[in-house]
């Protein structure tokens, strides 16, 4: 796991050590340069395979034809290594980025589908005058170019190309107004105009000042397979198994995130049956009893008897750390769950370096109650408007409540995003059109009110073909929520300690499988994950199977009233504000106080705020 940085055209090696030197949190143990002409590339390594010098980057392949600075792991390098060795390609090193040059050799821009796991690659082919930038085919690992002055500039984070002296850090207004909309930015956009995430599977190509981008996976449901249930289960059992023992291969100590819940518990107990050692797993825990979970994670951990360490979080713990939420991010996102995951990262970092995580399972599986939520639209829409017309009123009549996922809640985000075409989206968003109209300026709502935020999902809904839009609907989790928001939280949260995590549910292939399966697999009436939670009966304590669905979550809401409320007054202070030239103050200080005097539960609405400022001061600093 690394930082990787760099340009062709104009640049100097003053500018790459800049931008590396923002990177270095995601490789403490060596960095790296190479320029020569108009090539520049960074690096700076985490080290976890070879170890030795010889994994150093940018590394040079065959006869120097080549150069490659990487960022991830490729899970199937031995096999792809043995199989190139057939072919009389020789070694020099046990790293996995030998292996890709290698590929790339044999099979040029064909190699990227080959590769099994997680990756930012950027490759230079000196013959061909080339830049090739690839992403593996979820999304883990982050890449952004912007392209000015017919230089093109890469780097792991915005940060990277902030460095070099062309970049201009201008605001994209149309990618604020999406954040607001659903606390994340969407892949391809960013928060600076004309700088880009590059798309998941995906690689782009740079030649001849022209620039190209080539799709070498996508998401896709087969219909055509039938599947009986017992054998689909012993075939998911069997791709577990392989998947997470690949996601162990490792040259330094390695554990596993366990937070009690279904996900994380199944790639515990993967781990634990496919490592020859005791497997070491982290959780933390809270004061506050419904945000806790740790008797949970504990209870697994004694199950599968594994080496556990717990750390119990004090509130100080994370209140501290939200000042530091500018530095942590490259860019706004309003999930304020970073901040735990943070703190579990720097925990798990003392004792290992890697550590493996159950992201991905809830998209998969049709695990968030908003697939429950699905099931009752229908039903709901049915009732006469006059009738909904009362039965919404009493809802939003219901007291606020600070507990997490309560079902005053729950009842008011469904009543919100029924009626709507993008339910799913307005079930997980945060500030609608009408809010939007009176939170920006008359100027700068005149400039974004006219564009679609839905414009990202709607061309995924295009992408991703198949007769049952349940499985679309997943797709589109995948492609966004899961992408944009999960990931980047846990890798901006993992990588800003140094710590690698890994996302087996996420190997591209086991995602292609699961995808093949009936929705009916996945959410059986009101059983959510159904096909993993009877894979995993005899496998878990019944406990932990049949547990609600739980965020890793912190108590804002309560929070904001009480020990942030400073930080959210002086924050989202009518000073600070003014300074963007964004926001109407008055729409803020209405959404503040109706918080603190619990008239409304406003926790997303005004976190959202806080994390755009610090960010914007950041900037300006």
């Amino acid at each position: 796991m690394c930082g990787i940085a760099g340009f062709i055209g104009q640049g100097s090696k003053n500018d790459l050590q800049s931008m590396i030197g923002t990177l270095l949190h995601r490789g403490p143990d060596n960095k790296g340069f190479f320029l020569k002409d108009d090539v520049g590339f960074a690096h700076s390594r985490l080290s976890i395979l070879d170890t030795s010098q010889a994994g150093n980057q940018p590394m040079f392949g065959k006869n120097e034809r080549t150069v490659i600075t990487y960022n991830g792991e490729i899970y199937n390098f031995l096999e792809i290594r043995e199989e190139l060795k057939s072919r009389g390609h020789q070694f020099k090193s046990n790293s996995d980025t030998e292996v890709i040059l290698a590929l790339y050799d044999e099979f040029a821009e064909d190699c990227f589908e080959k590769l099994e796991g997680m990756f930012a690659i950027a490759l230079y082919d000196f013959a061909k005058k080339k830049l090739l930038l690839a992403r593996d085919p979820m999304g883990e690992k982050p890449l952004y170019w912007t392209m000015t002055n017919k230089t093109l500039v890469f780097g792991s984070e915005m940060a990277a190309l902030t460095m070099h002296p062309l970049f201009k850090k201008e605001l994209d207004l149309f990618s604020l107004s999406k954040y607001l909309s659903f606390d994340y930015i969407p892949t391809p956009h960013t928060i600076y105009k004309d700088v880009h995430k590059l798309e998941p599977g995906t690689f782009l190509s740079f030649q001849g000042n022209k620039i190209k981008k080539h799709t070498f996976w996508q998401i896709k449901f087969s219909t055509n397979e039938k599947h009986s249930f017992k054998k689909a289960t012993e075939e998911l059992d069997k791709k577990l198994n392989n998947i997470v023992d690949k996601t162990l291969v490792s040259d330094v100590p390695i554990g596993v995130f366990l937070s009690g819940g279904l996900d994380s518990s199944t790639v515990a107990y993967y781990a634990s049956r496919s490592s020859k050692s005791q497997i070491n797993t982290y959780s933390i825990g809270f004061e506050e009893k419904s945000f806790d979970e740790s008797k949970y994670a504990l209870k697994v951990a004694n199950h599968l008897k594994t080496k556990h360490h717990l750390k119990i979080v004090k509130q100080s713990d994370i209140l501290n750390l939200v000042k530091d939420l500018g530095e942590i991010l490259d860019e706004p996102l309003a999930d304020p769950s970073i901040l735990p995951t943070y703190i579990l990262s720097k925990f798990a970092h003392e004792h290992v370096t890697v550590a493996l995580g159950g992201d991905g399972g809830d998209e998969l599986f049709a695990g968030y109650p908003t697939f429950q939520a699905d099931i009752f639209t229908n039903l709901y829409l049915k009732i006469p408007k006059p009738l909904r017309s009362i039965i919404e009123k009493l809802i939003n009549k219901l007291p606020v409540s600070e507990k997490n996922f309560s079902l005053e809640f729950k009842l008011k985000k469904f009543i919100e995003g029924v009626n709507k075409k993008h339910r799913h989206s307005n079930w997980l968003g945060n500030f609608n059109p009408e809010e939007k109209s009176q939170l920006f300026r008359p100027e700068i709502w005149g400039q974004v009110k006219d564009k679609s935020d839905f414009e990202d999902i709607d061309k995924y809904i295009k992408e991703i073909t198949t007769e049952d839009p349940r499985q679309q609907t997943l797709g589109v989790y995948m492609r966004t929520y899961l992408m944009d928001q999960v990931l980047v939280k846990v890798d901006r949260a993992s990588m800003k300690t140094s710590l690698e995590t890994r996302a087996p549910f996420l190997n591209h292939k086991l995602v292609d499988y699961i995808n093949s399966l009936p929705y009916e697999f996945k959410l059986k009436h009101l059983k959510v994950k159904y096909i993993l939670k009877k894979l995993m009966k005899n496998k878990l304590p019944k406990s932990i199977i049949n547990r609600k669905k739980k965020g890793f979550g912190i108590p804002l809401a309560k929070w904001l009233r009480e020990d942030l409320r400073e930080t959210c007054e002086k924050t989202l202070s009518k000073e600070n504000i003014e300074k963007t030239a964004l926001f109407n103050y008055s729409f803020i200080k209405k959404l503040k106080e109706d918080h603190f005097t619990k008239k409304k539960d406003n926790r997303r609405k005004l976190w959202a705020l806080i994390v755009f400022q610090l960010w914007f001061n950041r900037q300006k600093q």
